[in-house]
């Protein structure tokens, strides 16, 4: 079995020896850099198929790192960062990111978010379009009739509930920022009406979770945006 090729950009050495054995002890292939320069070399060199940033760079701050390995670089990119503001986590993913972490970290929630991020980078580069049903707990989306169940009974979406749902799905547990989602379901007009979303999320936990007000797959993750959990992996072609 092939290991899969794990880039850490991080310039404590503490810190990259502490993930450097928890992903290695997942039987995962490490390497270790601790500058941005080093790391845009390494991405070409190892061609890894996940990089994880810290934003606090020697040379560099990490968003820009992410914005120019993202331009060429396909790989999920987890960032593991100290800054816990709100508009240090949206501007990372909006450079590119795909997963933000803030530390201190668990070694269960890091491996987590890296499996999570690996198995959809995995389930997208092997194929498309051989199947439009999407599936997350007991709710099926098929993407070609737009028709929604849960538990097998018909629902009824609007379209703009069901636009912030295929967005989401789009996604593959991926966070998207209020501002990608207002700029993809309602245009750049509405780019910092973030209350629209959070309306039209309460609406579709309301039709699509167990318990709306614990929600395990319409996630948010706080002040920044939100993703969905629990999506099983499918190969339609949501271009």
């Amino acid at each position: 079995m092939i290991k899969q090729r794990i880039l850490i950009v991080e310039d404590e050495a503490d810190i990259r020896r502490f993930v450097r054995m928890a992903l290695e002890k997942e039987g995962m292939n490490v390497f270790e850099t601790a500058t941005g320069e080093e790391a845009r070399i390494n991405a070409v060199s190892r061609k890894p198929d996940l990089v994880i940033v810290d934003l606090g760079l020697p040379d560099g701050d990490g968003k820009g790192l992410i914005r120019d390995l993202r331009s060429w670089v396909s790989a999920p990119i987890l960032v593991l960062s100290a800054r816990e503001q709100e508009t240090e986590k949206v501007d990372a993913l909006d450079a590119g990111a795909d997963d933000y972490l803030t530390k201190p970290f668990g070694v269960p929630e890091l491996l987590a978010r890296v499996r999570a991020q690996l198995r959809r980078a995995n389930a997208a580069s092997n194929g498309s379009a051989t199947s439009p049903i999407a599936r997350f707990g007991k709710v099926v989306v098929n993407l070609a009739t737009h028709e929604v169940t849960y538990g097998g009974v018909p629902i009824h979406l609007t379209p703009n509930e069901y636009r912030l749902l295929t967005a989401l799905i789009r996604g593959h547990g991926k966070v998207l920022t209020h501002r990608q989602l207002l700029m993809e379901i309602w245009g750049p007009g509405y780019a910092e009406r973030s209350h629209y979303i959070r309306i039209y999320m309460a609406q579709l936990r309301q039709k699509l979770e167990e318990d709306p007000s614990q929600p395990v797959h319409l996630v948010t993750e706080l002040q920044v945006g939100y993703r969905l959990s629990g999506l099983e992996d499918f190969k339609a072609n949501l271009a």
